[in-house]
């Protein structure tokens, strides 16, 4: 009796690197609504090692330079261009559901990631500098 085999990856082959976020109702709705076109992560240390490099994460001798390194740099921007790891997508969650519940989840094109002030209307402190995570169109 013949088995059906796994299709083999390449060793060169390469997962796309998505970058998984979940979400509250309301922007959860928002966002797959396509109004509300990025979210915004605090400038701290868990989410300095979330997106960016261990290069970057390296250079600074403890969590406050880090932080202190993207907030006070004159140009904050070339710091996510040259450091932030690469993401082919996003994965917005409507909280933490299985894998299986695909109304909860959303796949979007990743569209990079800045530094600066974001939307009060979407959840953005006035004044204050996040990262901010962009998306693009909806994924199958």
């Amino acid at each position: 009796m013949n088995t059906p085999q796994k299709p083999q990856l390449h060793k060169h082959s390469v997962m796309p690197s998505c970058l998984r976020l979940s979400l509250k109702s309301k922007w959860f709705e928002m966002t797959k609504a396509g109004i509300k076109t990025e979210d915004y992560r605090e400038i701290n240390h868990y989410w300095i090692k979330r997106l960016m490099t261990k290069k970057y994460n390296n250079i600074y001798q403890n969590e406050q330079e880090a932080i202190d390194g993207i907030i006070k740099h004159i140009d904050p921007n070339y710091l996510v261009k040259n450091h932030s790891k690469k993401f082919d997508c996003n994965v917005m969650t409507l909280g933490y559901p299985k894998s299986t519940d695909t109304e909860r989840i959303l796949k979007l094109e990743h569209k990079g990631i800045e530094i600066r002030t974001g939307n009060p209307e979407w959840g953005a402190e006035p004044n204050k500098l996040y990262f901010v995570i962009m998306h693009g169109a909806i994924l199958a």
